[in-house]
């Protein structure tokens, strides 16, 4: 995996920072990976087992977006 947690979740909100590091212990690599890809502008397909975090990788970026628009 290219992006390590460090180097993607600054490209959240403060909030949403807040939030995921105090609800997770790391970001898993299909979250890493899927938030790179996101955050470029490319289109993501995650392809993981169940439990390792697609939805949350899917959804988080729009809600974050969502969240901080005025």
């Amino acid at each position: 995996m290219s992006d390590s947690g460090e180097s993607v979740l600054p490209r959240f909100s403060t909030a949403t920072r807040a939030w995921f590091t105090g609800a997770f212990d790391a970001a898993t690599p299909a979250q890493l990976g899927a938030w790179a890809a996101i955050a470029g502008g490319d289109h993501a397909l995650v392809v993981a087992p169940t439990g390792s975090g697609k939805t949350l990788a899917a959804f988080l970026w729009s809600l974050d977006t969502l969240a901080a628009a005025p």
